[in-house]
């Protein structure tokens, strides 16, 4: 009997903030005794901090002339005394605290040796203009931003740095691309293929489109970014979408970076839901020059977040150890520590590597069988049907960003894998673990399945399930087809988001696939069913990288 299709939830709310624990009245009163040098208030860490940067530096808040007289919010800590020193210039995330988001982090960075200049990206805060999105006018603004900087240091500049979080951080990629004169960059919770990250697997990431525009719903957008932000909404003219991407892409630009051996360190979390980890994973194997990359638990910005509020973070740590190595020439070790620092769900081990590649020792595959099995063996004439329009517990996440705090505070989401409706979900599962199955790298599905009409879309889960049934999500990845005639075989080859995961003993892995969930578009017309399969010649298979 075909069930009754229960109400679609709602799509996750869209943030207010992508920073919600940024205090913007604490940060304000750290900025004031920056410049008054009154630490009354201030935690005694903070007032230290304030007292020693004032010792060496001057504050002080103005304005740069940007892109087309914009003029844009700034903030400069500027050292006293003629010695030669590198210097770091900041452009803002997507928020309306605009550079004071930065104001703990640029302090540490002064009082180390660095001139610093944060400012407000063109069209948040503070800042004239409207926002382009990493576009020309933000790369120009970040060459305008450096000139500032320059003209104004009291000694000699010997090396730059552009460090960014988040927004900052892909413009910070971009402008290294476009000025010759940066020596290295820090892009942390970043992006390599903005086109990717809309569009995974041809799926229209709608709640991180949303959260975007939630985020900067006090923030001037120019025409041109609102109409592509609702192309991707509306579903309306992908590839003029895409065009607009690439030119926003580090990885577009990549040719410029590895001519100069551009050293790039990479800071992101396994389960981002604004930018997946494998479109920065894309760029970072691609680059030629020194590079590293930290990989944690959590969502957007959640692994560096304690670093922002001015508490111990390893994330920080190691950005200002990078520009003291590459800017300072210090050598503190960094170089010699390899490429890739993996942060292990849910024990929080950090196991580095020499290389990404390195990270998977093999790959074991296991086949999809009728039998509702991840078997050893590949097994053909089988069909399982998926009833499109109806959500199962299997879904990404709760809420775009939030979810990752509770995973860093070692509570992610529970999914009760008894709850899914095998009428709407395909399921199979894998025997019992008699070990750790440590699992290192990119999973990836090869699924055939016949969709009945035009446009077709599914969603496929890794879940780690306890014996009790409870589980917690691994990785995921979407896919949508939108070319293949109605009723023909599609074969689907699709990597799942990268990851770093033990399965205790015990425990089994599970792959789901349902037809919908709310972070992603649905190509599917509704009671429209998608019939999985695995032909002989192309076997259905999850295959899973393992170190």
């Amino acid at each position: 009997m075909t069930p009754t299709p229960a109400p679609r939830p709602a799509a996750p709310a869209a943030p207010r903030s992508l920073y919600p624990e940024l205090d913007a009245t604490a940060l304000g009163a750290f900025v004031t005794a920056l410049e008054s040098g009154d630490t009354t208030g201030l935690a005694p860490a903070r007032a230290a901090e304030v007292d020693e940067v004032r010792s060496v530096a001057v504050f002080s808040r103005g304005k740069v002339a940007g892109a087309e007289g914009d003029m844009l919010d700034a903030a400069l800590w500027r050292r006293t005394g003629a010695a030669p020193r590198p210097v770091v210039v900041m452009p803002s995330p997507w928020t309306d605290l605009g550079w004071l988001a930065y104001a703990v982090q640029a302090t540490l960075f002064a009082a180390r040796g660095y001139d610093v200049l944060a400012y407000s990206t063109r069209g948040f805060a503070g800042s004239e203009g409207r926002v382009d999105v990493a576009g020309p006018l933000d790369v120009a603004d970040g060459s305008r931003a450096l000139d500032h900087l320059v003209e104004r240091s009291a000694g000699p500049v010997t090396k730059i740095g552009f460090l960014g979080d988040s927004y900052g951080s892909g413009i910070s990629q971009l402008v290294a691309a476009h000025d010759t004169r940066v020596d290295a960059v820090v892009a942390l919770s970043t992006w390599g293929d903005l086109g990717e990250a809309f569009y995974e697997n041809s799926t229209r990431h709608l709640a991180a489109v949303r959260a975007l525009l939630g985020a900067a719903s006090k923030a001037r957008l120019s025409p041109q970014t609102q109409s592509v932000f609702d192309n991707v909404l509306a579903g309306r003219d992908v590839l003029g979408t895409l065009q607009w991407a690439e030119a926003r892409s580090p990885f577009s630009h990549i040719k410029e970076l590895n001519r100069r051996q551009v050293p790039v360190y990479f800071a992101h979390a396994w389960h981002e839901t604004l930018f997946p980890a494998n479109q920065t994973l894309k760029i970072f194997n691609e680059l030629t020059g020194p590079k590293r990359i930290a990989l944690s638990i959590g969502d957007h910005s959640g692994p560096e977040m304690t670093g922002m509020l001015g508490l111990p973070n390893r994330i920080w740590t190691d950005a200002h150890r990078w520009f003291d190595h590459h800017l300072k020439g210090l050598d503190n070790g960094i170089a010699d520590e390899g490429q890739v620092l993996g942060e292990v769900m849910w024990n929080k081990t950090l196991e580095p590597r020499p290389t990404w590649h390195s990270f998977t020792e093999r790959v074991h595959r296991l086949h999809l069988a009728g039998s509702g099995e991840l078997a050893p063996e590949p097994e053909a004439g089988w069909t399982a049907g998926v009833l499109c329009g109806v959500d199962t517990p299997a879904t990404v996440a709760d809420a775009v960003v939030t979810g990752g705090y509770a995973e860093i505070a070692g509570r992610p989401k529970a999914y009760p894998t008894g709850d899914i409706d095998r009428a709407v979900a395909a399921v199979w599962a894998a025997a019992p673990a008699d070990h750790t199955t440590r699992l290192r790298g990119t999973p990836r599905l090869r699924v055939t399945y016949r969709a009945a009409n035009p446009g077709s879309a599914f969603v496929a889960y890794l879940l780690d399930t306890a014996p009790d049934g409870t589980a917690h999500l691994v990785t995921h990845a979407p896919y949508t087809d939108l070319d293949s005639a109605p009723d023909s075989l599609i074969s689907a080859d699709i990597d799942l988001q990268a990851t770093a995961y033990d399965v205790p003993a015990g425990h089994r892995l599970m792959l789901v696939i349902d037809a919908r969930d709310p972070f992603y578009a649905d190509a599917n017309l509704p009671r429209a069913t998608l019939s999985f399969t695995s032909p002989e010649a192309t076997p259905s298979y999850l295959d899973l990288p393992l170190g």
